[in-house]
């Protein structure tokens, strides 16, 4: 178990650069330690545009959150998001030499490495595989693990980015003196830290409204169905109120925060704000109706483009759960209604709460650190799937055992290793390899062979 090993999830967004120390609490709660946040400079649209600026607003973050928690942070998990990311499906098929032997968890690593090596466009890389279902014989099989059969086969969700934007994000990483644990998608970690296993059973999409990117990742019958990348978020509605009204970039990001509404039905005529001029120049008075008009004309069209995402994954699955809104742009005023009406599906705001253990670090809560702390939470359950494997990998290692003795004969079992398993280190955002299966071998000698 991870329980009080310290963890740090580091979401390097297109607004801001938030690092968030937690560990694993009583019930599988998560306590957190302690976090930094500043303005990202250097990212556009979840890509690094500035490896110097990125490094720097990393170490600012970082050397926040150790001030806070009182620790010495060197190991974080990042998020990848972004416009280059994409996914694809693929089926793995393992025929086994014995099916006489229980299925094991190495085999089932050993298949799902294998998806690893398929052909890709290039300049692109795999970021991840996810196993969906998994068959035995044909049949599906929820765990096949100890059971028996000839013939393995599973369904794998594979993420895809391109290589340089990943090795971009290594780099800022590495250049703040830090090393990586895992690279997660950021919708997968931003689903772990607000969606419930009952949702995720009966079907449901999460939705993060980020600065430069909406996320999605589908849900259902507990596994991943699809995820996608828009590139659109909050900037872009700050850059059209800024285009709109005539105003200061940084005016324009202040008043959407402040007075902004998705639904222009929920405001008045008469409600303004004003807003200093440049200088020599009078102030400007902005309508609350109008700068609504301008947030749900954008807003509609990310909800547009997410419901197409939707709609590919939709034939094939009932999302009864509706919609998950999370992220900074999930707080915007009135957003769950204007969902809901561009989508007609039932819509949530999804806040981290229910997986955090009580603290006094109440911005906690606030749906803009859903994906820094779904990465705590991600790397806690791939830590102790690493570890199970670890363990299955142990309990299969060659074993040699005197069964008897004498002074002239020595008999000994000598059971080889079924499966061998190598792995690129994760650390560095990489996939995985594999060695060809060696066959198991078993040779027994007795007092008569000897003679």
């Amino acid at each position: 178990m991870n329980e009080g090993k310290i963890i740090v999830g580091l979401d390097i967004g297109t607004t801001k650069v938030a690092c968030i120390v937690g560990r694993q609490a009583e019930q599988g709660k998560i306590e957190i330690l302690g976090y930094g946040k500043t303005v990202s400079t250097g990212v556009r649209r979840g890509v690094v545009t500035n490896i110097i600026e990125t490094t720097e607003a990393i170490k600012t973050a970082v050397k926040e959150a150790e001030d806070r928690a009182d620790v010495d942070i060197k190991r974080v998990s990042v998020g990848i998001a972004g416009q280059h990311i994409k996914s694809l499906q693929h089926r793995g098929l393992l025929l086994r030499d014995n099916h006489e032997v229980e299925i094991s968890e190495v085999e089932l690593e050993n298949l799902r490495n294998e998806t690893f090596k398929i052909n890709i466009t290039p300049g692109e890389e795999i970021i991840d595989v996810i196993r969906q279902d998994t068959y035995v014989d044909g049949e599906l099989a929820t765990n096949p693990v100890g059971m028996l059969g000839s013939k393995i086969e599973a369904n794998f969700h594979v993420i895809i980015g391109r290589t340089d934007a990943a090795k971009n994000i290594i780099k800022c990483v590495e250049g703040a003196g830090l090393e990586i644990d895992y690279m997660i998608l950021e919708p997968i970690g931003s689903a772990q830290a607000v969606l419930d296993q009952e949702e995720k059973e009966a079907g449901v999409v999460l939705v993060d409204i980020g600065g430069g990117t909406t996320d999605i990742a589908v849900f259902k019958d507990q596994k991943i169905q699809h995820t996608a990348v828009i590139p659109f978020g909050g900037n872009i509605i700050s850059e059209d109120i800024c285009k709109g009204c005539s105003i200061m970039r940084h005016y324009a990001e202040e008043v959407k925060v402040k007075f902004g509404s998705a639904l222009v039905s929920e405001n008045r005529n008469d409600e303004v704000v004003s807003i200093p001029g440049i200088k020599g120049h009078a102030a400007k008075e902005i309508s609350f109706k109008n700068l609504a008009g301008i947030i749900q004309a954008r807003l509609e069209e990310i909800f547009d483009l997410v419901n197409c995402e939707i709609q590919k994954v939709k034939s094939e699955n009932q999302l009864i759960a509706g919609i998950v809104l999370t992220g900074g742009g999930a707080m915007m005023k009135h957003i769950q209604q204007l969902a809901e009406f561009k989508t007609a599906c039932e819509v949530r705001i999804g806040y981290p709460n229910e997986h955090l253990a009580p603290t006094e670090i109440k911005e906690m809560s606030s749906p803009m650190y859903a994906t820094g702390i779904g990465l705590i939470i991600e790397t806690i359950a791939r830590m102790e799937h690493d570890r199970k494997l670890e363990a299955a990998k142990e309990s299969k290692k060659p074993v040699k055992t005197v069964v008897a003795q004498t002074a002239e004969t020595v008999v000994e079992e000598v059971t080889v290793e079924e499966e061998v398993i190598t792995k690129k280190p994760r650390n560095k955002g990489e996939g995985f390899s594999m060695k060809n299966i060696v066959a198991s071998v078993t040779k027994l000698f007795t007092a008569d062979d000897i003679k």
